[in-house]
């Protein structure tokens, strides 16, 4: 490996570990759900808000740190995130109720999501706009090893030891991924004293954002798509644990042989971008999704589906989200340089918005069936496959008038030199 590839392969290893730490601290508490609930008096059901308040803190969060990243730079913004992340997760360990739990995940939420918005603009920065899909395809297979590894970890800890200290290592994996941010990770971009802190200019620079059809059409797209993952997430403790009965070690190896799928897909993204484009692969795989989607929610609502059908649909659900994120998220991305962070935060944003309203439409529809969880995971394919359909012909109209217009300024009038 020569120094530049090494070089790369630690930066990306590092973005990659910023881009995982909010999913790991969603999967690696998932299997103490009834423990916790047991532990603190309260119901799963209960236990469940915290998840909620999580996708809360980290959507609002992501708004307030994509300014703060162009307007400091890159490196401050994701000390005081991690720093507060750290704080956040012992005082987790530490919780004599739900309540505390539930307000705690929402400041460990607050936390962790600069490293979301910092990684996404990071690869904006340091990459140029062609390279962006194969390098989110790479993070994926970091992102990717977290349902993996997390749930399973989850699992083994609370029947060693117990749910605390589940949190006892995010905080420690918090102080690892600081170490190698301040070590390790280049500052990407430099602080830009210009750019104004000030309300109105920052909502001024968040229209311009969002007025960009072509980023309004992917970041709902691939946020939508993600809602399902989301609710997926949300829903899976209870139809496993509760209606399949597996234990807590075996949820997590379900939960991780799951992961695979999407963490092959997005590797098989990066062989497929060599051929066809990043609009060709996500309209492919979104049709996909829609198609599992229905088939999953349709057997659960004629009855016909068991543990290892239900098992099967998900992964081959995972498998088409493995390919519609990276290539949503450079699309997304692509129209944008010098508010990047600006544009990641958005993007973001949004994303974990909708994803905290899936999962608690999850928790308020529970019916006691995996109607609710299937049901809404079909809802989101169908939603964000139409958005593509529709946004995608917005885009080719505006590409076709800027066209257009350049070729008819283009043209000398008569008598004109």
């Amino acid at each position: 490996m020569t120094p530049s590839k090494r070089k790369q392969f630690f930066l990306i290893l590092i973005l990659g570990l910023l881009s995982a730490i909010g999913p790991f601290s969603i999967d690696m508490y998932l299997p103490g759900f009834p423990q916790i609930a047991g532990a603190l008096g309260t119901t799963v059901a209960k236990v469940t808000l915290s998840l909620s308040s999580f996708f809360i803190g980290i959507s609002v969060g992501q708004f307030l740190y994509g300014p703060l990243l162009d307007r400091y730079g890159r490196k401050k913004p994701l000390y005081a995130g991690i720093s507060l992340y750290f704080i956040a997760s012992l005082g987790c360990a530490l919780a004599r109720s739900v309540e505390m739990l539930i307000v705690l995940r929402l400041f460990q939420a607050l936390g962790a999501c600069v490293g979301l918005v910092a990684s996404r603009a990071m690869v904006r920065d340091l990459f140029h706009v062609s390279q962006n899909a194969r390098v989110f395809s790479l993070l994926m297979l970091v992102v990717g090893v977290s349902p993996i590894i997390a749930p399973t970890l989850g699992g083994y800890l609370t029947d060693y030891f117990n749910w605390r200290y589940i949190f006892y290592v995010l905080a420690a994996i918090a102080a690892i991924i600081l170490v190698a941010v301040h070590f390790f990770l280049p500052e990407s971009r430099k602080p830009d004293p210009l750019y104004s802190l000030k309300p109105g200019p920052i909502v001024q620079s968040f229209l311009g954002v969002i007025r960009e059809p072509q980023f309004y059409t992917y970041a709902l797209t691939g946020a939508i798509a993600s809602a399902g993952l989301y609710a997926y997430i949300a829903g899976s403790p209870y139809v496993f644990m509760e209606l399949y009965h597996v234990s807590e070690q075996q949820y997590g190896w379900i939960f991780a042989l799951v992961a695979l799928g999407l963490i092959g897909s997005s590797q098989l993204n990066s062989f497929l971008l060599r051929t066809f484009k990043s609009e060709q692969i996500i309209k492919v795989a979104l049709g996909l999704q829609v198609a599992t989607a229905f088939v999953l929610f349709a057997g659960y609502l004629l009855g016909v589906l068991g543990l290892f059908s239900t098992i099967a649909l998900i992964f081959l659900f995972l498998c088409c989200q493995g390919c519609v994120f990276p290539n949503s998220s450079a699309l997304s991305l692509a129209p944008f340089s010098r508010n990047a962070g600006t544009a990641s935060a958005l993007m973001g944003g949004i994303q974990m918005s909708i994803g905290a309203l899936t999962s608690a439409t999850v928790s308020f529809l529970n019916n006691h069936t995996a109607l609710p969880m299937t049901g809404v995971m079909a809802a989101c394919a169908g939603v964000s496959f139409t958005i593509l359909l529709t946004g995608g012909r917005v885009i080719r109209h505006r590409t076709r008038a800027t066209r257009l217009e350049a070729e008819a300024a283009s043209i000398e009038l008569p008598g004109q030199e």
